[in-house]
């Protein structure tokens, strides 16, 4: 597990390391910038404490281009992604961890996915699939197509883990956009003002709590496959 503390004789050993990669990016008026990496980490902290895995250290930037609209967003671009985890997976194999799991925040990191398919020892976790799982375990009631930004699920997370980063108004930002067929080109501002797109009002604590209770559970599919 990753922290601050630890010295290189508390790593003992480990077959598995797991990557956090997030991102800073616009989460409306309610959520912080760095939530997608608040999210990426609290999975990888809940992982790593029921599962004998190698915390590291969060990726904090990524492909949040869609966002660029909102100050406050930075971006890197998916070749740089790309080859920041490509040089992780490297220098761990050369200290004897040959398995890497990307825990993954930020849904624009597509990138991430041709990586684990060019690799060996290299697995995408949570899937669309175990996203899914995750959501109908906590009762989340938006569905994914509609739940985008900053809605049920991720404020749902955030008030379980970190409560203290969700304004107090966040049930007040409810937006709805179904129809986004040119995101990729136009960018997610002419879907929405205020940069939420989903029904935060939906979220709750307990919600956030059983959706990585779910996402723990169905990690152990993820070290099976890895073998």
């Amino acid at each position: 597990m990753f922290l601050p503390s630890h010295t290189t004789l508390d790593v003992r050993d480990p077959a598995v390391a797991i990557l956090p990669v997030g991102s800073h990016e616009q989460h409306g008026p309610i959520l912080p910038l760095a939530t997608d990496t608040m999210i990426a980490s609290t999975v990888a902290r809940a992982l790593s404490t029921a599962y004998p895995v190698f915390e590291l250290p969060p990726i904090t930037m990524s492909c949040s281009h869609e966002h660029a609209a909102w100050p406050g967003t930075v971006s890197i671009t998916a070749p740089t992604l790309y080859a920041v985890v490509r040089d992780v997976a490297d220098s761990l194999r050369r200290s004897g961890v040959d398995k890497l799991v990307l825990i993954n925040g930020h849904g624009g990191n597509y990138v991430l996915s041709n990586l684990v398919q060019e690799s060996s020892g290299m697995a995408l976790f949570p899937t669309e699939a175990d996203w899914q799982k995750a959501r109908t375990a906590g009762g989340i009631e938006t569905p994914m197509v509609s739940d985008m930004h900053a809605g049920e699920l991720e404020v749902s997370i955030l008030l379980h883990a970190h409560p203290e980063v969700v304004k107090a108004d966040y049930a007040d930002h409810d937006h709805l956009a179904d129809e986004r067929d040119h995101m990729l080109t136009l960018g997610l501002a002419p879907y929405t003002t205020a940069g939420v797109i989903g029904r935060p009002s939906k979220a709750s604590k307990d919600k956030g709590s059983k959706v990585l209770d779910s996402l723990v559970t169905t990690f152990a599919g993820v070290l099976e496959a890895l073998g």
